[in-house]
């Protein structure tokens, strides 16, 4: 019988309410809160370099930052991510190369059961999201799970992000709609 971890990995229906899920959150909590306490020096904190399954170098995390697990989390070269960005990553969360995120964007990988009794349970699947290379993501954007943005594309301000944006696509709005090309 598999775990709920390895039910959550695979994007299967799993309940979050978990003690084995509980001590990695735990563990991302504690990261979280010492690079917001650390005297800010450019570098990513030890805990969160630690925590994140992979990052490229010169990555740049301004605090506060807050992320479920951290674990799930992979981090291209020159990875820019402002103040108050949120990663909730019940699931993959890739950011290419040269990826910029604004403040206070956030992206969600858990989708909830739509049964209020089983989603009071804690059951959620985890779905991807894929950042590519060069992506500009406004601030206050959400990208919700399972979304793919391309290569070079822009996500404005404030856009609600729920399909996949092609490369090189600028969108805007809620929910987040194409402008055009870049």
């Amino acid at each position: 019988m598999a775990t709920e971890r390895q039910k959550m990995a695979a994007g299967e229906w799993y309940t979050c309410l978990d003690p084995e899920l509980e001590r990695l959150r735990d563990a991302a909590r504690a990261a979280c809160h010492a690079h917001r306490t650390r005297v800010p020096d450019g570098d990513l904190t030890p805990e969160l370099a630690m925590l994140f399954a992979t990052t490229g170098p010169n990555v740049m995390i301004e605090a506060p930052f807050h992320c479920a697990y951290g674990v799930n989390i992979h981090l291209g070269a020159q990875v820019y991510l402002n103040a108050n960005c949120v990663i909730l990553d019940t699931a993959s969360v890739r950011i290419g190369d040269g990826t910029m995120l604004g403040p206070g964007v956030q992206m969600f990988c858990a989708d909830h059961h739509r049964d209020p009794v089983l989603r009071r349970e804690g059951l959620e699947r985890a779905l991807p999201i894929e950042i590519g290379a060069d992506v500009w993501v406004g601030g206050g954007a959400l990208i919700l799970p399972g979304v793919q943005i391309g290569d070079g594309a822009i996500v404005g301000a404030g856009a609600v992000v729920t399909r996949d944006v092609a490369a090189g696509a600028r969108v805007v709005g809620n929910p987040a709609r194409a402008l055009g090309s870049v």
